[in-house]
């Protein structure tokens, strides 16, 4: 866990039924949307070589849409002839996801639309079906456990010491959009009082796991979720329980206040849209230890060697 000034390459999954990607070599700044889409369920099939009397391998040239496009119930889908003409429309709402090998058309009823938004400002190296990856240069921050969509906003601290942890009191809507940075800890209360403030995310040393399981469930898991995912977003940087930052990590983020940042949640990373020149940070990692109630991470000093009897190294074998 230490800061870094490089480049770096996002990877942003997409879900299934994309309808527009940004194109490769594209320029995009962090929030920027990379692709849309919509939920989509049960598909209606639709009569289409047979219906206009073609072979399957024919319809492409009498297709009015092509797929991934929106269509309104009754929209002719695929035309021939002109004085006695034949068509295929379509018998929903919906979007024109599919053609079968047989000529048959898929359309789906549409539940929810989605977007999937950029973590870095930088270029667009790679765009398909599956995924999105930017690459651009930024200092980051490496954590230990992201959960929720990304998120996108500016720096706020929400504490006045690393060590303090982070009361729903001070989670107002004043930080509505924002990146909020908590101490040493975040409790459940104060991340569903953030998310009803809209705020963006929240990024402290730890959050306890009972309160982690009463926010995202019991299934939850330490990767994030499709960016259209209405959750909280959340970043320990440190462990679980409790976990005081150390000066390397807590006095960037005091620096960095203010400035755009994002949280991908499936890499567990800060992201500081910000020059290399911004600020100095310490080229070594922070030691880290597992504290005596063997539910905390505590930043150890470097001349601290040997631990005592009852801390092990964070690193140590197991």
């Amino acid at each position: 866990m230490s800061w870094r000034y490089g480049r770096w390459t996002v990877d942003h999954p997409l879900p299934v039924g994309a309808a527009t990607r940004a194109a490769e070599g594209v320029s995009v700044r962090a929030g920027d949307v990379l692709a849309t889409g919509s939920t989509i369920t049960l598909a209606h099939v639709a009569d289409g070589a047979r219906r206009v009397g073609v072979a399957a391998r024919d319809l492409d040239r009498v297709l009015r849409v092509r797929p991934v496009v929106e269509v309104r119930k009754g929209a002719v889908l695929a035309r021939t002839g002109r004085r006695f003409a034949r068509a295929a429309t379509s018998p929903i709402d919906g979007r024109f996801v599919h053609i079968t090998a047989d000529g048959d058309l898929y359309i789906m009823p549409i539940v929810d639309e989605w977007s999937v938004r950029s973590t870095l400002d930088g270029t667009v190296v790679r765009s398909d079906d599956a995924v999105v990856a930017v690459e651009g240069e930024c200092w980051a921050l490496a954590g230990l456990a992201g959960y929720g969509p990304d998120a996108i906003g500016e720096i706020a601290l929400g504490v006045d010491d690393p060590d303090e942890p982070l009361a729903p009191p001070r989670v107002d809507v004043r930080l509505r959009g924002h990146i909020v940075v908590g101490g040493s800890r975040i409790a459940a209360e104060a991340i569903t009082r953030a998310h009803a403030c809209g705020v963006a995310g929240l990024v402290a040393g730890a959050a306890p796991a009972g309160g982690l399981r009463t926010v995202f469930g019991d299934d939850i898991d330490a990767r994030g979720r499709a960016s259209f995912d209405d959750r909280p977003t959340v970043l320990c940087l440190v462990g679980f329980g409790s976990g005081p930052l150390p000066s390397a990590v807590w006095d960037p983020l005091v620096a960095f206040a203010g400035l755009r940042a994002a949280i991908h949640t499936a890499s567990a990373r800060l992201f500081v849209l910000a020059g290399r020149d911004e600020v100095e940070v310490p080229a070594a990692a922070p030691l880290l230890a597992l504290a005596d109630d063997h539910g905390s991470v505590r930043p150890v000093p470097p001349d601290a060697r040997p631990f005592p009897a009852n801390v092990l190294p964070f690193d140590a074998e197991r």
